[in-house]
C-alpha cells in the first residue's frame, strides 16, 4: 500500500498505478447492507458478510449506537425463492421470523427486542431459533418462504411459499404457517391459481389482505394484479377484487393506509411507476403527485420498499430521475410533494414510524449505509456502514476516491442512452504526457436492472489504478419510465450491446479513453451482453463474463421458474423464434470473437448453469483464443464469499493487463 499521497507525483502508464484500494482490503472490511425493519422502537436490517462465507445475519440497533447480532452463528437469514430470495425474515413484538439458507426451514426466535445488555458489538442476545415448518423430505426437495408477515389475531405466518416437493416446476401460493403447532406443517395454502405471489399485507385491523399475483410470461415489472379480499376468523379467505394491474400494468409495493380506510401502491399505468391510492369507500383510484419519475423498482427480489407512512396522512418517499435517487414527503391532505435535502443519491428499504424515518442510502461519495432521519429537524444520523474504509486512521483513501458524472450519450435510431462516468484519479501519479485511460465498460445485470449511483470500492479499484468506468444504463434499464425499459422488447443483444458501444465511442471522440483500450464486463444478463458485444461488434479489447449467458435457447430451456419465460419478452417465445435465439447466442458464433475472454462462474448457480461458461471457453479454446476459466465451488448466482470475490478483482485486472493492456501491474 501507499503510506500517503506524494508531494510530487509520479509518472507512470495509466492502468500500472499502485493503489492502497486492494482485493483484500475490499472484502476485509466491505459487508452488504439492506433490508430495514422497525419493531417496538427498535431498528433492525441484514448483513451479508462475504468474510462469513456470504452469510446474512438480522443485526439489532440501540438507541445509544450499540448493536448486536440477532441471527446465531450456525444460521444464515437467506431464501431461494424466486432463487434470488429476499424478504428472508420479519420481526413483530420482539419475536424474529426467518428462512435459514441451509434447509429452507421457516424459524422462530424470540426475546429479540430484549435490552441489550453492554457487550462487544457482533454479540447476540435471544433465544435459539425454534423450526416452524418440517424439515425438506429430501435434498433439492423443499419448501421455500419469504416476504411474510405476522398475523397475531390469528396466530399464524403468511407469505410466500415456493413448494419444490413435487415433480416439475414448483408451485407457488401463499400460506398460513401455524404458529401454535411449530413443526408439523409446511403451511396451509390460503391463495393460489397463479404462477406467482408476493407482497401479502394485512389489514390494520386484521379483517382483509392484500397480495400481488402474476403469471408467465410476465415478470413483475411487465404486469402484475392486486387483489384484495377479506379473511375470515378461522384463516379463510372471501372471494378476491381486484384493486389495480393487468398483464400490462405493473404493481410495486401495496401497503393499507395506517386506519386501514385505504390502499397505496405503485403503478405504471401512466408510463412512469408513480404512487397511487385507492380508496375503500368510494373505490376510487387517485395518483399522488403524477411526475416523470420512478417510485418503483423491478422486484428481483422479495422485501423492497421505497415509500413508508410517517403517520396517517404522510408519506416519506424516495423516487429516481435520471439515474439519481431523491427522497421526499408527501402531504396527502394536499397532494404537495416536498423534497428532503440529504447528502445521498441512491435509497431503499424506507421505514418510518411517527417523525423517525430509517433507510438503506449510499452516495458516489458515500458507502451503503443505514440512515435514521427525524422529520421534525430534518438531521440525519448513520447507523452502520457497508464499509468503515473512510473513517479514522483511514480516512486518508478519500484522496483515492474518483467522483461520478452522469452523462447521456446518443445512441442507434436517434436516441439517447445514459450512464454513470468514473474518471481516474490516484493522488500518487500523473498520466504520461498525450496518453488517455484504458476504459471498463460494466454492464449491470437484470437485464432490467441499473447502474447504482452510490460507493462502490470495486469500481474505486479500478479508477484509482488509472482506468477510467463507464457503468451504462442502456435501453431496458429501470429509473428512466416505461417506454425506456420497453426498448429492450425483443430486442435484447441489439439494443443493450449498441448502447454499450455508444457510451464508450462518445467518451473516445470526446479525448477521455483511449478508443484502443476499451474492455467491457458483465454479470448475469450483464455477462450476456458482454459476450454478445464482444462476438457481434468489432470494438471492445477485450471482457470478463460472470456467470454470463451464451447461449439463450439453453437459458430459456434450463433456467429456474422465476425467469422461464421471461425471454419471451426479450428474444421471442421459445421454440418458436429458435433461429432467432441462434442468432443472437455468441455460443454459437465463437468464431466471430477473436478477442481475450476471462469467465467467472459459480458451482452451484442454478440460473445461469455451469455449462454456459464451459462451452464458450471450449469453443475459444479451440479457436486459439487468450481465454480463462474460474469456477467457484458453493457460490450459487451471484457471488457472497471474501475468497471469490478477491479472486475475480485481481484476476480480471491481471487478465487486462496482460492480454489487452500490455502493461507491468504492482499489487
Amino acid at each position: 500500500m501507499s503510506a500517503a499521497p506524494t508531494s510530487s507525483p509520479k509518472a507512470a502508464p495509466y492502468g500500472s498505478w499502485r493503489s492502497p484500494i486492494t482485493s483484500d482490503l475490499i472484502v476485509a472490511q466491505t459487508i452488504a447492507l439492506s433490508e430495514v425493519r422497525l419493531d417496538g422502537g427498535d431498528v433492525y436490517w441484514l448483513e451479508g458478510r462475504p468474510q462469513e462465507q456470504g452469510r446474512c445475519v438480522v443485526v439489532r440497533s440501540e438507541p445509544d449506537g450499540r448493536h448486536a447480532d440477532i441471527t446465531p452463528k450456525a444460521y444464515n437469514a437467506r431464501t431461494r425463492v424466486h432463487e434470488y430470495g429476499g424478504g428472508a425474515w420479519t420481526v413483530a413484538d420482539g419475536t424474529l421470523y426467518f428462512s435459514n439458507f441451509a434447509d429452507g426451514r421457516l424459524y422462530r426466535q424470540a426475546n429479540v427486542g430484549a435490552d441489550l445488555k453492554p457487550a462487544p458489538t457482533g454479540t447476540h442476545r435471544a433465544d435459539h431459533p425454534e423450526p416452524l415448518t418440517p424439515a425438506p423430505p429430501a435434498r433439492g426437495r423443499d419448501w421455500r418462504f419469504a416476504d411474510g408477515e405476522i398475523d397475531p389475531r390469528r396466530l399464524c405466518w403468511i407469505g410466500v411459499r415456493e413448494d419444490h416437493t413435487g415433480q416439475g416446476e414448483p408451485a407457488n401460493a401463499i400460506v398460513a404457517v401455524d404458529l401454535a403447532h411449530p413443526g408439523i406443517e409446511p403451511g396451509r395454502v390460503i391463495a393460489s391459481g397463479h404462477d406467482f405471489f408476493s407482497s401479502p399485507r394485512l389489514s390494520p385491523d386484521g379483517t382483509s389482505l392484500l397480495w400481488l399475483a402474476w403469471d408467465h410470461p410476465n415478470m413483475p415489472w411487465n404486469g402484475t394484479t392486486l387483489y384484495m379480499t377479506r379473511i375470515a376468523e378461522n384463516g379463510a379467505l372471501g372471494q378476491p377484487q381486484v384493486v389495480a394491474g393487468s398483464q400490462e400494468e405493473s404493481i410495486f409495493q401495496p401497503e393499507w393506509s395506517p386506519d386501514g380506510a385505504g390502499i397505496v401502491f405503485v403503478s405504471d399505468r401512466s408510463g412512469w411507476w408513480n404512487l397511487y391510492r385507492f380508496d375503500l369507500a368510494s373505490t376510487t383510484t387517485l395518483p399522488l403527485q403524477p411526475m416523470e419519475a420512478e417510485f418503483g423498482q423491478p422486484q428481483w427480489v422479495f422485501g423492497l420498499s421505497t415509500y413508508a407512512f410517517a403517520g396517517r396522512d404522510r408519506i416519506v418517499c424516495t423516487y429516481s430521475q435520471s439515474g439519481l435517487g431523491r427522497l421526499a414527503v408527501v402531504d396527502l391532505a394536499s397532494g404537495s410533494l416536498r423534497p428532503i435535502k440529504t447528502p445521498f443519491t441512491e435509497f431503499g428499504s424506507v421505514r418510518a414510524e411517527g417523525d423517525r424515518v430509517v433507510f438503506r442510502a449510499g452516495a458516489p461519495n458515500r458507502p451503503t449505509c443505514i440512515v435514521a432521519l427525524d422529520l421534525a429537524s430534518g438531521r440525519h444520523c448513520v447507523l452502520k456502514r457497508a464499509t468503515d474504509i473512510l473513517d479514522g486512521a483511514q480516512a486518508r483513501m478519500a484522496d483515492y476516491l474518483t467522483t461520478v458524472e452522469a452523462i447521456e450519450f446518443p445512441t442507434t435510431q436517434g436516441r439517447t442512452a445514459f450512464g454513470l462516468f468514473y474518471p481516474p484519479r490516484n493522488p500518487d501519479y500523473a498520466a504520461l504526457p498525450e496518453e488517455a485511460p484504458p476504459l471498463l465498460v460494466k454492464c449491470h445485470g437484470g437485464p432490467t436492472s441499473a447502474a447504482s449511483s452510490a460507493l462502490n470500492l470495486g469500481t474505486q479499484y479500478w479508477t484509482s489504478r488509472g482506468i477510467a468506468v463507464l457503468d451504462v444504463n442502456h435501453g431496458g434499464s429501470t429509473g428512466f419510465g416505461r417506454a425506456y425499459r420497453d426498448r429492450l422488447h425483443l430486442r435484447w443483444g441489439v439494443v443493450d450491446v449498441d448502447d454499450c458501444v455508444a457510451g464508450a465511442r462518445f467518451l473516445v471522440e470526446q479525448a477521455r479513453v483511449d478508443g484502443k483500450r476499451c474492455v467491457i464486463s458483465g454479470g448475469s444478463a450483464g455477462g450476456y451482453t458482454t459476450l454478445a458485444a464482444l462476438t457481434f461488434r468489432d470494438f471492445f479489447a477485450g471482457g470478463a463474463s460472470y456467470y454470463g449467458v451464451s447461449d439463450a435457447a439453453a437459458l430459456a430451456r434450463d433456467t429456474h421458474k422465476f425467469e422461464s419465460r421471461y425471454l419471451d419478452w426479450l428474444i421471442g417465445p421459445y421454440p418458436q423464434e429458435e433461429a432467432r435465439y441462434r442468432e443472437r447466442s455468441p455460443v454459437f458464433h465463437a468464431e466471430r470473437l477473436s478477442k481475450p475472454v476471462i469467465f467467472f462462474q459459480g458451482e452451484e448457480d442454478a440460473i445461469v448453469t455451469p455449462n454456459q461458461a464451459e462451452v464458450m471457453v471450449e469453443a475459444l479454446r479451440r479457436n486459439g483464443n487468450a481465454v480463462a476459466y474460474f469456477l467457484f465451488v458453493g457460490e450459487q448466482h451471484g457471488f457472497r464469499k471474501a475468497a471469490t470475490i478477491q479472486r475475480c478483482l485481481d484476476a480480471e485486472l491481471y487478465f487486462y493487463a496482460t492480454e489487452v493492456f500490455r502493461i507491468s501491474l504492482s499489487f
